[in-house]
């Protein structure tokens, strides 16, 4: 932490703690108790979660008088500095400095480290309980506590109890210093099985590298996840998220040494009880609140671990359960079928004992019912298969259609289209050869141009129309402006718009609704005798929407069907790509096409065509 942040910090920790004086309360229930709870962790770490939850429940239920309950978090893993050690120390002195506790309860040895140093100054009468894991810790005057035994080792013995033939551990750590000592108690801990096992330690990498080496792990071996507040890249995380990473990654079981990393993933191991420390912390507590002189108090050493396993891992991983040691807690076991379903299962059996006879009775008839319905599915089926081939088949001749109008119109363009061109050519060199003074010559070599010319616009237009390149070229969207502004007379508007229309459309889809509208709109100009026509394409999530709708004369629908191909037409297109289809038509009531098609996302890009511009590749 550099200077001028530490400044920061001193600062404003001095205004926060200057508020929270100021605003709390100017006196006290005098039978109420002070205590102030000292976690060496982040305040979310599960040793404060599990602290903060069962404390101030267990304090309360065994004090006849209130409780004033307090909990500070010195998080030294994520600000390891001095600095913010001396600025933390007068964050406390400024907060708590007229409060008069009744018990100091410090969790772990920077917690403990602190007391010890503001003892004299804030803390001087104040009875101390203490929790650690460090059996070396000094016992100070006026205090009891908890001496965690921490064993790692017992979770490999039962790791090498479910899985004989491991021959690696992998053990799992960060970089800080609280991290560092996990991995040299590991190290002082391991040496007992060796050369049986060998031990690598994956400490301090950073987050990717550490993913990276326990996804390729050998076999025969199983990551051991012991602690990791940093990375190696100095990224702060936390430890249970951090786990569930390694999880995630991790191509062998995962085991560990704390109860709150089940559930979680890990197969198991041998676990520190969390809640059960909190439970032993808040027994000395609660005899030290009630009058008993803390001196007089044996430090606790209770045994808080158990071997667990979790049912669910034990079947992602193959491991039996025939394995697992008597005595371990084996939990998220998932119940069988008798267990879940015993009631309902004896029910159904004297359910059925007692409609035995009235079922050999419906026999028969069931036989007979199940007869009917399969000769009822196989016409229906047939029915389908039939309704299929039929839709195959429209398909495959739109699509032959298709193809002889591309082709038609390819010798229209390339072949008849050049001939012209070639002819015009020829009659204008002619023309320049001929005899200047005869007037009527020029006058024929014009005319023939011009009916050329006439004559190369038509094909060229029927080439448009029996197979619009322009559609690949620019796209749906401006291709059906051109049908507007093609079809557009001074007699008869034709709007169109457009939103929300994709960027890439399969070519099917773009030919499908340009012909639809190309036959629609061609309807609306040649029968329908109206004075304007609106035309509208919108894109939702899957589907493209095409609406043409004119103020005509209308028809009758049902006798228009049998009376040309154009409605047929567009059906069989729509229903070849799953489309659909609704035609509102009345005599002197305008006329109202919608039809709908889904966007086939399952084509290949080759297939799509651009919506407003040059077809994707």
């Amino acid at each position: 932490m550099t200077a001028p942040n530490l400044c920061a910090l001193r600062l404003w920790t001095w205004l926060i703690a200057a508020c929270a004086v100021l605003c709390a309360p100017a006196l006290v229930a005098a039978d109420q108790k002070q205590v102030l709870v000292l976690y060496s962790t982040r305040r979310d770490a599960q040793i404060a979660v599990v602290g903060d939850r069962e404390l101030p429940n267990i304090l309360e239920a065994g004090l006849q008088q209130g409780l004033d309950y307090y909990s500070e978090y010195l998080d030294r893993g994520r600000f390891p500095s001095d600095g913010y050690y001396a600025t933390f120390r007068d964050f406390i002195r400024l907060k708590y400095g007229t409060t008069r506790f009744d018990i100091v309860i410090a969790i772990q040895t920077t917690a403990i480290e602190l007391v010890e140093r503001m003892r004299q100054e804030l803390f001087a009468n104040t009875p101390l309980i203490f929790v650690t894991s460090d059996p070396a810790t000094g016992r100070a005057r006026n205090s009891t506590g908890v001496v965690v035994q921490q064993d790692l080792s017992g979770t490999i013995v039962l790791a090498a109890e479910l899985q004989p033939d491991l021959r690696h551990v992998f053990f799992v750590s960060g970089a800080s210093s609280a991290d560092r000592a996990y991995e040299a108690r590991a190290r002082s801990e391991f040496g007992r099985f060796e050369p049986k096992l060998t031990a690598t330690y994956l400490s301090g990498l950073t987050t990717s590298e550490l993913e990276a080496r326990v996804a390729r792990l050998p076999d025969h071996s199983f990551v051991y996840y012991l602690l990791a507040y940093q990375d190696g890249a100095g990224e702060n995380v936390h430890p249970l998220e951090y786990i569930d990473r390694i999880i995630a990654a991790a191509n062998r079981p995962t085991y560990s040494w704390v109860d709150s990393a089940m559930a979680r993933g890990i197969v198991g191991g041998y676990l520190l009880d969390q809640k059960a420390q909190m439970e032993a912390v808040g027994t000395l507590a609660l005899r030290v609140l009630n009058g008993e002189p803390a001196d007089d108090i044996p430090i606790a050493t209770p045994e808080l671990h158990a071997r667990q396993v979790d049912w669910r891992q034990l079947q992602r991983w193959g491991i039996a359960e025939a394995r697992v040691p008597p005595g371990t807690l084996v939990r998220f076991r998932e119940p069988g079928i008798w267990q879940r379903y015993k009631t309902y299962i004896v029910g159904a059996l004297a359910i059925l004992l007692t409609q035995t006879a009235l079922i050999g009775a419906l026999l028969v008839q069931a036989v007979k019912r199940r007869q009917a319905e399969a000769l009822a599915r196989g016409s229906q089926a047939e029915l389908r298969t039939s309704d299929d081939r039929i839709r195959d088949l429209g398909g495959r001749l739109l699509r032959a259609q298709e193809a002889e109008r591309s082709r038609i119109a390819r010798e229209l363009h390339d072949d008849i289209s050049q001939q012209i061109a070639l002819m015009a050519i020829d009659i204008e060199s002619a023309r320049g050869q001929g005899d200047p003074r005869s007037s009527e010559a020029a006058r024929l070599a014009c005319e023939a141009l011009n009916r050329l010319e006439g004559i190369s616009r038509s094909v060229y237009d029927l080439s448009q129309r029996l197979h619009p390149t322009k559609l690949e070229l620019v796209g749906l969207v401006p291709s059906l402006g051109g049908l507007r502004r093609d079809l557009s007379r001074p007699d008869l508007t034709i709007e169109f718009s457009h939103d929300n229309v994709p960027p890439a459309l399969p070519q099917e889809l773009t030919l499908c609704l340009y012909r639809i509208g190309q036959e629609a709109l061609g309807n609306a100009v040649k029968h329908s005798g109206a004075r304007e026509v609106v035309m509208h394409l919108r894109g939702d999530r899957d589907r493209l929407t095409l609406t043409i709708a004119d103020d005509g004369t209308g028809f009758d629908v049902n006798t228009a069907w049998g009376r040309g191909l154009g409605l047929i037409s567009m059906r069989e297109r729509l229903d070849a790509l799953g489309g659909t289809f609704d035609l509102h038509a009345g005599k002197g009531k305008g006329t109202r096409l919608k039809v709908s098609v889904p966007i086939l996302h399952s084509l290949r890009p080759s297939q799509s065509v651009s919506s407003s511009g040059i077809g994707t590749a």
